[in-house]
């Protein structure tokens, strides 16, 4: 298990847990982060990243993206 930020443009995985508080879990799991769903990093823009998760591409900065675990 690694973080989101770890793997490589195109590459697709499964998220195996979310890191952060409560808000912070909630607020991602609202983007479509929840576990068990696929991401896909499209791009990656000094440090942040942008993927596609349940049909719709989202901007993520490298501090919440860190939380995010595939």
């Amino acid at each position: 298990m690694m973080p989101i930020t770890m793997i490589k443009v195109g590459e697709t995985s499964s998220i195996k847990n979310i890191l952060g508080n409560d808000d912070v879990r909630r607020h991602l799991e609202h983007l479509g982060f929840v576990l068990g769903e696929h991401v896909t990093v499209v791009a990656e823009i000094a440090g942040d990243i942008i993927v596609n998760v349940k049909d719709a591409r989202i901007a993520l900065n490298k501090s919440m993206a860190k939380r995010i675990i595939v």
